[in-house]
């Protein structure tokens, strides 16, 4: 068993930073990825950025030079550091991790970019 602990989420005016941070837990041997997601209302959930084990870093056109993804790997953990967030950034945010080749996901969490 598996558990992805998401906290950092919150209301940020546009322009702010914000960081979320995921820590896993439980039967882990061996981690492929690790990385974040994120849905907005009516919309489909939609690949954030993501680090794999070797430490290649993958991200969404939308969020290249504003977001960067780090890892801790003595604590199991993944960072998401949000800089100049959008309106447009708004959504559930959602923690991924695989392992042993098996796809786990956080509960979720909210980012609002308002004024």
């Amino acid at each position: 068993q598996v558990q992805l602990v998401e906290s950092g989420g919150g209301l940020v005016q546009p322009g702010g930073p914000l960081r979320l941070s995921c820590a896993a837990s439980g039967s882990i041997f061996s981690f492929n990825a690790m990385g974040w997601y994120r849905q907005a209302p009516g919309q489909q959930r939609e690949l954030v950025a993501k680090i794999t084990n070797s430490g290649r870093m993958t991200y969404a056109d939308s969020v290249k030079g504003r977001f960067t993804i780090s890892r801790d790997n003595a604590k199991n953990t993944v960072y998401l550091q949000m800089n100049s967030l959008e309106p447009e950034d708004t959504a559930v945010y959602y923690c991924n991790a695989v392992i042993d080749w098996v796809w786990h996901w956080g509960q979720g969490t909210q980012v609002a970019v308002s004024s």
